[in-house]
């Protein structure tokens, strides 16, 4: 018996040194950055067993057969309507500034999205200015509502948004909602969901959450995207989500969520409609495209160009890191980011490395108390190559900053519901707009400036001399790079 159980061993042993090894060759030929690559190996060798099952689990970008099969459809038939755009007025890429024009001919190579003129924007800056004027636009809708969102959280000013959303569907109004499971489970088993049910809005769990298929699809996969349009005339995107932050979280110790959204009017709203369609038809196969848009323009007045910039599975990879690279190596005098969330790929660390080494004044404002904890840990051990290359940092300390911008020059800036973090930058379906209007940037980068006005700088010193015990926790918990 003695001898059967050596063998048994000796068995188990040599099944999962071949597994690890199976395991390791895939990990290998994966192209992906070499440091996510080793901190996956660093996990599977140092945590056995457990290692090999989170790879299995969330080391590779899988949307699952069905939703694969049907992005891979749908790139003919929407890239033959983002072309549509390219004829209408509203396009005007001569037009445009040197660094928009480069980030509009990647978009238009890689997703045929082209950076649209014509449009008028209003940054809301308050959850009470995003909220009402959401419930305004929504009372007053004619046709058709689209939203998605990922955390959608009952209380407050959202049961305002509710109740007007369930009174627009009995006036006739055509509503689409797109929710993550994975981010809004509370509001999926509350009564306002059953209700605007029965009312007959469509809305769906985005991704939902089974753990009958972990093994099948990636389940920390999720909808990030925050968008509603409104007829095909109105929009909004940007970082908050569908709660209202006197209600959301009171309990967790960091403060309010603080947030920008942008209501956008032009035909930017409907490229923002059809990257809604595009995710609806992801989820259900069911196709909504928006109308063309009227793109009538005054080529001599305001142009307000905004370039819509996608991204998730199905959809180019890198693509919104390929943006970002592109806005901050162009900068010439200042590169101001914020930020909820700070754990960057190599390739982005390097980019704010070397503006701030040609002189530009580089800025980065994070929030002093994070609701991850390893995140919170991971994003402070890139401060002391950041601070030793001229980057300042803040951190916040009026709540949790959640906002994600970046402001160029003062002059351009992408806004959207992007982290920079491997998560928003490799995993999410997510969303930013890259702006080129002097008013609505320097409007934003005034928002920064109050952000400023409440944090703390890190002085470079200081850090220098902090405990060995922190500097630890650090590097430990930048090992799971691959996981947050």
């Amino acid at each position: 018996m003695e001898k059967l159980y050596q063998i048994i061993a000796l068995a188990g042993v040599i099944g999962y040194w071949l597994l690890v090894a199976a395991v390791t060759i895939r990990v290998v030929v994966k192209r992906r950055a070499v440091s996510v690559s080793l901190a996956w190996l660093m996990i599977i060798y140092i945590i056995p067993f457990v290692g090999v099952i989170c790879y299995f689990l969330f080391g590779e970008l899988n949307l699952g057969r069905k939703r694969a099969e049907r992005s891979q459809k749908m790139f003919e038939p929407y890239g033959e309507w983002f072309t549509q755009l390219h004829e209408c007025q509203a396009h005007q890429p001569k037009l445009l500034n040197l660094q928009l024009s480069q980030i509009h001919d990647l978009c238009t190579y890689r997703t045929a999205i082209p950076a649209l003129c014509g449009n008028t924007l209003s940054l809301q800056d308050t959850s009470e200015k995003i909220l009402y004027s959401i419930i305004r636009d929504i009372e007053n809708a004619q046709e058709n509502i689209r939203i998605e969102f990922y955390i959608w959280e009952n209380g407050g000013l959202i049961d305002l948004v509710n109740a007007a959303l369930i009174q627009a569907a009995n006036r006739g109004i055509k509503i689409q909602i797109l929710i993550d499971s994975a981010g809004s489970p509370k509001f999926f088993r509350s009564h306002w969901h059953r209700l605007m049910k029965e009312s007959g809005i469509h809305i769906l769990q985005a991704l939902e959450v089974n753990a009958f298929r972990m093994f099948f699809r990636r389940l920390d996969l999720r909808l990030h995207r925050k968008i509603i349009t409104i007829d095909d005339e109105i929009a909004y995107t940007g970082s908050m989500n569908m709660v209202d932050p006197l209600y959301f979280k009171q309990d967790a110790g960091y403060g309010q969520w603080i947030d920008v959204m942008v209501r956008v009017t032009g035909p930017t709203v409907n490229v923002l409609a059809a990257i809604h369609a595009w995710d609806w038809e992801v989820e259900t196969g069911e196709r909504h495209l928006p109308s063309i848009p009227v793109c009538n323009i005054e080529t001599n007045g305001a142009l307000h160009p905004i370039q819509v910039v996608p991204s998730g599975p199905g959809m180019p990879e890198n693509l919104i890191q390929q943006v970002l690279t592109i806005a901050i190596s162009q900068a010439k005098e200042s590169v101001r980011i914020t930020t909820p969330y700070f754990v960057p790929s190599d390739n982005l660390l390097q980019v704010i490395k070397t503006t701030a080494y040609r002189g530009v004044t580089v800025e980065l404002i994070l929030p002093k108390k994070n609701d991850s904890f390893l995140v919170n840990w991971a994003s402070k051990s890139f401060f002391a190559e950041l601070l030793e290359a001229g980057v300042k940092i803040y951190q916040f300390d009026g709540g949790l900053l959640h906002t994600k911008s970046v402001v160029i020059d003062q002059q351009n800036c992408l806004i959207g519901s992007v982290n920079l973090d491997m998560r928003s930058l490799w995993l999410n379906f997510e969303l930013t707009l890259a702006v080129d209007d002097d008013e609505f940037t320097k409007e934003l980068y005034w928002v920064q400036e109050t952000y400023i006005e409440q944090s703390r700088s890190i002085d470079p010193i200081e850090w220098q001399n902090r405990s060995l015990f922190h500097r630890m926790l650090e590097r430990l918990f930048y090992l799971f790079n691959p996981l947050l």
